[in-house]
């Protein structure tokens, strides 16, 4: 197949900057000795730092996961990181370019569930595995679910879980904030179930747009409604934190609870210091050999810097392909694959994930915790209450 200049230049600067074991000047098509995997991520954009991590970690997942060496059975992994730039169509465009051009044996993300939603059906057209990371909406692996997709991160239902679990009770009353979104709304609805079970009494829900900078209305209606606890869903550097403390809402008898989140977005959460709610990864909190190699590898790579959420996370996912390799004895036929990984267990800095048969999402960890002040730290830090482990955290079956 011949290709464009512009595709060899981008193999060539791809290569340039990203680990590439056995990387060579063939663009296309995995040989016998050779697996590739496309990692679709956000390098520009308002998700910008997510994807960064997520490269980050996959390829420190590669070489923990290889013992150094970026080979499996004999083959050796390379792989192609592409920029969706946050735009769904951008993100299907990539897509393509890395099936038919490149001809990845998998794929891997995105940083944004709008454009995971977008590229899952080629995972189907394709008949190519797809590992989700860090994309959260439980559509992914509820109504736009395919067999080819499996999911390394976790999703709102078992966000919703955590916070549930965090806070809800017998007859407490909970307002929530969220972003009008597929992130915010899936967020809700999720948790709404997990509070109700509990006993919690869901009294307001405020849906806010996604770019907006004032929640005055949103906040003013909450206030009235006087609820024991405020749950807010929230991605992103616009969250309403510091309006809800000029706003006295605290002041006024609500606890707020949310996620703990990344490092970027615990520095916006000053406001929030002696919160309860829950957190999906922070690097003091899991206690395993994985993180601990994360840690220690991290700091030594990147100049002292510690690990993120989604650097956790594209480890997590990079772990999970090495070890369906190896069951598979280096096979990547889509079905073969499936067999493999559905139930398969596997070891990540979040400690054991277990991809479940029925709609290949991780079941795993999340974390109950405060956020306290910690000398010589520039944000709020999680402080660890107690695990909740997959079985505790599992979500609800959503796909078809």
């Amino acid at each position: 197949m011949k290709k464009s200049k512009w595709v060899k230049a981008s193999f060539l600067a791809a290569c340039s900057v990203m680990l590439m074991a056995g990387c060579s000047g063939k663009s296309s098509g995995s040989s016998d000795d050779t697996i590739k995997v496309g990692v679709l991520a956000s390098q520009t954009g308002a998700l910008e730092t997510y994807g960064k991590q997520t490269i980050q970690g996959f390829e420190l997942g590669l070489e923990y996961a290889t013992d150094g060496t970026n080979e499996v059975d004999g083959k050796k992994i390379e792989f192609i990181v592409e920029d969706t730039e946050t735009k769904p169509d951008v993100a299907v465009k990539k897509a393509t370019k890395l099936l038919e051009e490149d001809e990845v044996d998998f794929l891997v993300g995105s940083s944004s569930s709008g454009d995971t939603l977008a590229v899952l059906p080629l995972a189907e057209e394709y008949e190519k595995i797809m590992v989700v990371e860090p994309a959260v909406a439980d559509s992914i692996t509820g109504e736009n679910w395919n067999k080819y997709i499996f999911r390394t991160g976790r999703n709102s239902s078992q966000d919703a879980v955590a916070g549930a679990a965090s806070i809800a009770e017998k007859d407490v009353k909970i307002a929530t904030l969220a972003q009008d979104n597929a992130y915010g709304r899936e967020g809700i609805e999720a948790f709404k179930e997990g509070a109700e079970k509990l006993g919690a009494d869901i009294i307001n829900e405020q849906y806010a747009d996604p770019n907006s900078t004032d929640f005055t209305a949103n906040i003013q209606n909450i206030i009235k409604d006087k609820p024991d606890y405020l749950f807010i869903v929230w991605a992103g550097s616009n969250a309403p934190w510091k309006q809800l403390k000029d706003m006295k809402v605290e002041e006024q008898g609500i606890k707020i609870s949310t996620a703990a989140q990344d490092i970027n977005s615990l520095k916006t959460m000053d406001s929030l210091m002696g919160m309860s709610g829950y957190s999906i990864y922070y690097y003091t909190l899991p206690d395993n050999e994985v993180n601990d190699w994360l840690v220690e590898k991290h700091k030594e790579k990147y100049d002292g810097e510690v690990p993120d959420l989604f650097t956790a996370g594209g480890m997590s996912a990079a772990i999970s392909i090495v070890e369906a390799i190896k069951k598979t004895d280096g096979d990547t036929e889509a079905e073969t694959l499936i067999e493999a990984m559905e139930g398969m267990e596997f070891e990540t800095p979040k400690g054991t994930m277990k991809f479940r048969p029925d709609d290949h999402q991780a079941l795993q960890s999340l974390y109950a915790i405060t956020l306290e002040e910690e000398e010589g730290v520039d944000h709020p830090v999680p402080v660890l209450i107690r695990e909740l482990d997959m079985n505790e955290t599992e979500p609800p079956v959503r796909n078809k």
